[in-house]
């Protein structure tokens, strides 16, 4: 599916949590906001900084543990106004894009459909 980038968006995590499946996953809050991002949890695994990652990739152990149910990249994509991506996978008001040699996430409330 092909988006334009109505709104420019910056990432806010310069070093996004990354992992390989069955990593263990050290589960923390729900994200909470009104952009309607539901199912994102703030995760955390041994050597990285935490980061928000959809439920859907997390199989639950516990309250608070869990292990990865597949590879997962939270790279945020910096997008501008008027640029033309190349959209994948959508999870939770985001969605997998290209942009060139770039790949990310970008949430959909700043893309329109093309």
């Amino acid at each position: 599916m092909m988006f334009m980038v109505i709104e420019a968006h910056r990432s806010e995590y310069p070093e996004p949590i990354t992992f390989a499946r069955g990593a263990p996953l050290h589960i923390g809050e729900r994200y909470e906001g009104e952009e309607g991002w539901d199912e994102w949890y703030l995760c955390s695994t041994p050597g990285q900084q935490a980061g928000w990652v959809p439920g859907q990739v997390i199989e639950r152990l516990g309250d608070d543990q869990g292990i990865a149910l597949e590879d997962y990249c939270a790279r945020e994509l910096d997008v501008e106004v008027g640029d033309c991506l190349v959209g994948g996978r959508q999870l939770n008001g985001w969605v997998w894009c290209n942009k060139g040699s770039e790949s990310g996430w970008v949430p959909l409330q700043v893309l329109r459909v093309v």
